[in-house]
C-alpha cells in the first residue's frame, strides 16, 4: 500500500490483512513499482492527495505499473486522482489523468454523502462476484465522476463501470484491466467489503 501522506492507512492494513493479504505499507518507489499488487488509498481533498502523491513519484509509479499491466486498487480520493482533473472549490488541480473525465461535487439535497448505498455492478464484474445486488457499502464524499468517458476501441475490451446515486448517478467503481478503483470505502463496508478486498486479492494471481 502506498504511503503517500493522505488516507486512512491502518484501517485499510487491517482489512487487508483480515482477507489474507501479506501487505506493506510504503513509500519507497521499487517497493511500490514491484509488488504483486498496489492499494492507493486516500482521503480528503483532491489537491491535497496529488501534492503528496507526486511528492513520492506516486504518479510515475502508478502509470509505469498499468504499462507493464501490474495491478493498482484506488480507495475513495485515490480513486479520483486517477482521472484527468477534480474541481474543487473552483480550482482545477491535474489528476493522473489515467482516466478521462471530470471530478467535480456532487449535485444534491445533502453533501457529502455519508453512509451506507447499494451500486450497480455490471455482469461480468470480478469485483462484485457473489454479492447480492441490495449489498450495500460506506461512502463518506462530497465530490465524484459524474460521467464515464472512456471508450476504447477494439481489440481492448471495454472497462465494467459500477454506478452508485445520490442525488444523481456517479461511478462507485471501474474495472479496467490491471486498474480497479472504489468510491466507496471497502475498510469500512464490513462484511461486504471485505469479500471485495478478497475478490481483488484473487485477480492477484
Amino acid at each position: 500500500m502506498l504511503d503517500y501522506g493522505s488516507g486512512n492507512l491502518r484501517s485499510v492494513e487491517r482489512a487487508l490483512r483480515r482477507v489474507g493479504a501479506d501487505i506493506e505499507v510504503t513509500a519507497d518507489f521499487h517497493a511500490a513499482l514491484e509488488c504483486d499488487g498496489l492499494v492507493v488509498p486516500g482521503v480528503g481533498a483532491f489537491a491535497a492527495c496529488m501534492e503528496g502523491l507526486t511528492s513520492v513519484r506516486g504518479d510515475r509509479i502508478v502509470g509505469r505499473r498499468l504499462a507493464g499491466g501490474r495491478p493498482v486498487l484506488g480507495i475513495c480520493v485515490g480513486m479520483q486522482i486517477l482521472f484527468e482533473r477534480g474541481v474543487e472549490h473552483g480550482v482545477e488541480t491535474e489528476g493522473c489523468a489515467q482516466w478521462p473525465g471530470t471530478v467535480d461535487r456532487l449535485k444534491a439535497d445533502v453533501v457529502p454523502h455519508m453512509g451506507w448505498n447499494t451500486v450497480r455492478a455490471p455482469a461480468g464484474s470480478r469485483l462484485f462476484a457473489g454479492l447480492d445486488a441490495d449489498t450495500r457499502f460506506y461512502f463518506v464524499h462530497s465530490y465524484a465522476a459524474r460521467t464515464w468517458e472512456l471508450n476504447p476501441r477494439p481489440p481492448m475490451p471495454e472497462p465494467l463501470v459500477t454506478w452508485a446515486t445520490h442525488g444523481e448517478d456517479f461511478v462507485a467503481a471501474a474495472e479496467n484491466g490491471p486498474l480497479v478503483a472504489a468510491q466507496f470505502h471497502p475498510e469500512k463496508s464490513g462484511d461486504a467489503g471485505a469479500h471485495l478486498l478478497r475478490n481483488w486479492l484473487g485477480t492477484l494471481d
